[in-house]
């Protein structure tokens, strides 16, 4: 990979979006109105078109209509209204089965076990938000999904934000809900975690160089690395068959099972290709350290198309992990 990258000046280019804030706007998902209302509060999301939109989430309940038979109706009076309320009792029952479910785990090294259950919402996309991460995935034929996901708080909460049904057809569909769920995750505090999310076909890699390692090296982490050869781990969240996608890449480094001392460099790295060159790009990237996280926004101009199949290299847009010994 090295001998065909070329390096640009990224500190040129690139831009710290000052005036880009991540803010979840309040919404109605799930079971609870309000508790969802005050979760949100605690979680952030980019007010960057190129990287996210509101949340719209409404909580839609059937209802319908029933008419008293006339006084002295007959018996066919009786059966249309008990038809009525038959099929009233389906369609709650319909909407009962078809809402939206997730449960939570944590696992070691600070992961979580994410199940998401909608059975009629079959293949259908949904965007998964925590602490101010957001990836699209894409639920199975069987309308469930199982993910491993990076945690980012001790107290991990996560929201499932389904796909927005258009309101013409909302009260012949089931309810629009999402679902939210939280989980301790005991062992945050042992894990550094550098995050890089963007949203469509973009080019972004995260490359993390272990205690001195250079590219190519043992030691040197990104996706395309052998897992083995690392002392950290590179996991890649979101669905790239999507359009338009929310995507994710995450490096971990376990301070507990580790021990090394030295510096972990973090750069990330653009490809110019034909989608991308020439033109503005934007990315973001969460850094959590010791039970703090900060954030950085990056927009950042590509080369023309003639610069397809470079790679520009920011080195300065998280800061580098700095591991001690225990």
């Amino acid at each position: 990979m090295l001998d065909k990258r070329t390096v640009l000046i990224g500190a040129a280019t690139a831009a710290c979006a000052l005036g880009i804030g991540f803010l979840m706007q309040p919404a109605a998902v799930g079971d609870s109105a309000t508790g969802l209302a005050q979760i949100s509060a605690q979680q952030r999301m980019p007010s960057d078109p190129a990287l996210a939109s509101q949340l719209e989430i409404e909580k839609i309940t059937l209802t319908s209509r029933q008419e008293l038979p006339p006084v002295g109706g007959g018996e066919s009076d009786v059966a249309a209204q008990n038809q009525t309320q038959d099929q009233a009792s389906a369609t709650t029952s319909a909407g009962t089965a078809c809402r939206m479910q997730a449960s939570a785990k944590a696992l070691p090294g600070a992961m979580v076990a994410l199940t998401i259950l909608a059975r009629c919402r079959a293949g259908e996309r949904v965007t998964l938000h925590h602490q101010g991460m957001m990836v699209t995935e894409t639920l199975e034929d069987s309308g469930s999904l199982s993910l491993t996901v990076p945690a980012l708080a001790s107290s991990a909460i996560f929201i499932i934000e389904p796909t927005m049904v258009p309101k013409a057809l909302r009260l012949r569909t089931a309810p629009a809900g999402g679902a939210v769920v939280q989980v301790a995750v005991p062992d945050m505090a042992q894990v550094d975690r550098v995050v890089l999310q963007w949203s469509g076909n973009s080019g972004f890699e995260v490359h993390a160089r272990e205690f001195g390692a250079q590219y190519g090296e043992r030691g040197h982490v990104w996706h395309g690395a052998d897992p083995a050869r690392g002392a950290g781990e590179m996991i890649q969240l979101g669905d790239r068959a999507q359009l338009s996608p929310r995507l994710a890449e995450v490096y971990s480094f376990r301070r507990d099972t580790a021990a090394a001392d030295g510096v972990i460099e973090i750069s990330v790295e653009a490809e110019v290709t034909e989608i991308n060159c020439g033109r503005e790009i934007a990315a973001q990237s969460l850094r959590f350290s010791q039970g703090r996280v900060q954030t950085r926004d990056l927009v950042l101009e590509m080369p023309d198309c003639t610069a397809t199949g470079d790679f520009l290299v920011l080195n300065n847009l998280v800061e580098h992990l700095k591991i001690t010994a225990k």
